[in-house]
């Protein structure tokens, strides 16, 4: 197998990886696309000296003579990013046990939602508003223990510095969540919005070269016009007229992404409109919309498949930019846009290199696979550009006859 045979199947597999992913969603792998854990958290497996999300959680019922409970931890690591504490308590106390002391967080009945970051939750235990609390509540390595007094179900949540496969962003959310959504969004765009502007190009590509005339001046003049237009300030003024949606951004790249395809299939169409072929099926009574779409249409199909591979990484590219420079949907979490807010939002002055690196490769990757279908698709419409027939096959011409040798022969 030679090493292109190689590309060409790990880019098959890698890009059905990525379908894949793109379709099940990050739910089905138990990600949540909320907060999470802490902003900017590491990935868990980056450095096992940082604690990673721990949950205590203590119920008892009264009423059924289960009164009171505990729940411990052995604290090898320093003092967590945060601490919260949310629940109900019936007729007792809060406890929280620690190798320095105890500090009773709640008493009485009601609701708990406590957050170590509050004000008048730091004078209720009488430290200042200007203390880290969660380095109070773990002042030292070893065994913690949260003691529940009374009846209650109380869920005390530990927030260390690492989360998941790709850790969390500026606000806390999954970044290996975020990226496969940006899976979804980029094929999306850049496969819908290819394939419109390739159906639109073979369209007017053959109708101008099989028409000619004044249909081929208009369309051909058009084409010249929107090539001549600086395509970024016009689709970030599109974009900002008309809206940031998923689906006005596919029609924008649609708009300005058909003029080289059109050419193409025009040039392609002028030299088949002459053949001999084609004059036999008009002599017959062939009207035009049947050898447009019986015969022509069908000839330019190596060169739409090609041209549609081709441009699913410009529209990708396109899409990234335009989300970079935050004019695309905020709702809708691209690659682009986890650029965008990690540049926005400090990531790279942060070192947060996990919010960046993920959806930089996720591009350039996506645009290589890309890149390298459309390049065997043309290799396949086209046998001149892989130095052969299509699939392998040579083809054998039987050689000219020597005359030279004949007429001595005879």
């Amino acid at each position: 197998m030679t090493p292109a045979h190689v590309r060409h199947y790990a880019g098959a597999v890698i890009l059905t990886i990525l379908a894949v992913l793109a379709a099940v969603g990050p739910g089905a792998f138990g990600l949540s696309d909320g907060i999470v854990s802490p902003p900017y958290s590491k990935p868990a497996w980056l450095d096992s000296s940082i604690a990673s999300k721990t949950i205590l959680d203590v119920a008892s019922d009264i009423s059924s003579g289960n009164v009171g409970g505990t729940s411990g931890i052995t604290w090898a690591y320093d003092a967590p990013s945060r601490v919260s504490i949310i629940g109900t308590i019936t007729d007792g106390y809060l406890e929280w046990i620690t190798p320095n002391g105890r500090y009773r967080l709640a008493e009485g009945a009601g609701e708990l939602d406590l957050d170590a970051r509050d004000i008048p939750f730091k004078k209720s235990l009488g430290i200042g508003p200007f203390e880290n609390m969660a380095r109070v509540l773990f002042p030292a390595r070893g065994s913690y223990v949260l003691s529940l007094s009374g009846g209650g179900n109380v869920v005390m949540t530990i927030e260390g510095g690492r989360w998941g496969l790709l850790g969390t962003d500026h606000r806390g959310r999954d970044a290996a969540a975020l990226f496969i959504r940006g899976i979804r969004i980029s094929l999306i765009v850049g496969i819908t919005a290819t394939l419109i502007a390739a159906l639109l190009g073979v369209s007017l590509g053959i109708l101008s070269g099989y028409a000619g005339g004044f249909t081929d001046t208009v369309i051909m003049r058009s084409v010249d016009v929107l090539l001549s237009i600086p395509t970024l300030p016009i689709l970030m003024v599109l974009s900002g007229i008309w809206g940031k949606g998923l689906w006005n951004l596919v029609v924008i790249l649609s708009i300005f992404s058909w003029m080289g395809t059109a050419r193409t299939v025009r040039a392609m169409t002028l030299t088949l409109r002459d053949a001999p072929w084609v004059e036999g099926l008009r002599a017959l009574g062939a009207k035009r919309g049947y050898i447009i779409f019986r015969h022509l249409a069908p000839e330019a199909m190596p060169l739409l498949l090609a041209n549609i591979a081709l441009g699913v990484p410009g529209a990708i590219l396109a899409e990234a930019g335009l989300s970079f420079l935050g004019l695309s949907d905020p709702r809708l979490p691209s690659w682009g846009r986890m650029l965008h807010e990690a540049h926005a939002y400090g990531a790279f002055t942060s070192g947060a290199w996990w919010t960046v690196l993920p959806a930089g490769i996720g591009i350039s990757m996506i645009c290589l696979i890309f890149m390298d279908i459309g390049r065997k698709l043309e290799e396949r419409a086209d046998p001149r550009l892989a130095g052969g027939a299509p699939g392998g096959i040579h083809l054998a011409f039987a050689p000219e006859p020597d005359t030279e040798t004949s007429m001595e022969r005879e």
